[in-house]
């Protein structure tokens, strides 16, 4: 369940858990989930590096994670 997730978790780690949320990523410009870096880089890095407010980011991975229920 995407609720799970947090800004400071891995791309690796919610990757494994919910592959779902890659397509949020993607469209979001996040290309780097695929890079060597993604399995230490944690989701606050990535959305700050890509001039995301994380916490948005999580809150808009939680309610796509609803829909799809």
């Amino acid at each position: 369940m995407a609720n799970k997730i947090s800004k400071k978790m891995t791309f690796e780690e919610i990757l494994n858990k919910h592959p779902e949320v890659a397509e949020i990523l993607l469209d979001k410009g996040m290309h780097c989930i695929g890079c060597p870096c993604a399995s230490a880089e944690t989701l606050e890095q990535g959305a700050i590096m890509h001039g995301i407010d994380p916490n948005k980011l999580i809150e808009e991975i939680k309610k796509s994670s609803k829909k799809k229920k």
